[in-house]
């Protein structure tokens, strides 16, 4: 592939408006324009950004060679079928889908028309991230925490698939492998979805992991734990920086649990470090690498289907908590 790429953007809701911003300076990418449904977005988009808003969807595809999809999960499917029927490229926001079924029928279009699909997982390119990988050596357990104040965008779905699949994915590329086993609880506190839970799922491995997720938390907070015979690993996912305390190397075990010890006697810190760069970026110039055949994708479409596959096990788990809970509820009442 000669030239730069032309890409295009569909829907410029919260974050598609990053997705238009951020494209118009991609190396390697021209920003051909974007679309949206609801006309006075369009406009507004248009105006601030300085780039030209399609009326319609077909237009747009018929003008791009691959496009970023950020329209609402239900919708997905829909737009996704119409970009790969097309022959575009497609990097398609988490989660991929809204079910299995349609996951499954857009993987099985990108094949048939051979282009490539990229699940926007963007926690991949966190800086903390970038910086732990080098350090991971079979993790053995994770802890992740992600808590946010209530944001009404995405409180349409239970907050598994509105923050929690982020960490679904982080945990599948810390740890490898697949998951056997999962239990999860959660409720609804706000909305009539679940907006806090929890999940503990153990790999085929035997590793297990502890994911938190909750969008009814006073303050944010996004932190990731990983625990391995080496040491441990602890990343400020919202802050992009990390440390691995390392078990020092010659230490004689048994004298040292004689008794209690400062942590710096028997580890060394290791402070975590990436280079700079905004992850939504980083994501988009990893997209065009892969359309251009200069690197493999960072995060397939198999991966986002994976992703999504225990993150509906997750909702489903939680969804018969919740139902022994509120029929509770209301004999009590």
């Amino acid at each position: 592939m000669s030239g730069k790429l032309k890409v295009g953007v569909i829907g410029a809701g919260g974050l598609g408006y990053h997705h238009v911003r951020l494209f118009r300076d991609i190396a390697g990418a021209e920003l051909v324009g974007f679309y949206d449904a609801r006309p006075e977005r369009r406009a507004q988009v248009a105006k601030e950004l300085g780039v030209r808003a399609y009326e319609a969807l077909d237009p747009l595809l018929d003008a791009v060679e691959a496009v970023t999809i950020v329209v609402p999960t239900p919708a997905h499917h829909e737009v996704a079928m119409r970009a790969l029927g097309a022959g575009r490229h497609a990097l398609i926001e988490k989660p991929i889908a809204a079910t299995l079924e349609e996951a499954d029928a857009m993987l099985a279009a990108g094949k048939e028309a051979g282009v490539i699909i990229q699940t926007g997982h963007v926690e991949r390119f966190n800086r903390a991230v970038r910086a732990a990988l080098p350090y991971l050596d079979h993790p053995g357990f994770v802890e992740i925490n992600r808590l946010a104040p209530f944001n009404p965008r995405g409180a349409d779905v239970p907050v598994v698939l509105d923050l929690m699949i982020h960490d679904i994915d982080l945990v599948h590329t810390v740890v490898g492998g697949r998951v056997s086993e999962l239990s999860a609880a959660g409720i609804p506190v706000i909305t009539p979805e679940v907006d806090i839970a929890n999940a503990r799922l153990t790999f085929e491995s035997g590793a297990v992991a502890n994911i938190t997720a909750s969008r009814v938390s006073r303050d944010r907070l996004r932190k990731l734990r990983v625990f391995q015979r080496s040491g441990y690993i602890s990343l400020d996912l919202g802050e992009g920086h990390g440390v691995f305390y390392r078990i020092k190397k010659g230490l004689d075990m048994a004298e040292l649990a004689t008794s209690p010890r400062k942590l710096e006697e028997f580890m060394e810190r290791i402070a975590l470090k990436a280079p700079e760069g905004e992850p939504l970026k980083l994501e988009f110039e990893s997209f065009v690498a892969a359309v251009r055949g200069k690197q493999p994708v960072a995060v397939s479409g198999e991966e986002g289907r994976d992703a999504l596959a225990v993150a509906l096990r997750i909702v489903e788990e939680i969804e018969r908590g919740v139902s022994r809970y509120l029929g509770t509820d209301a004999r009590r009442a």
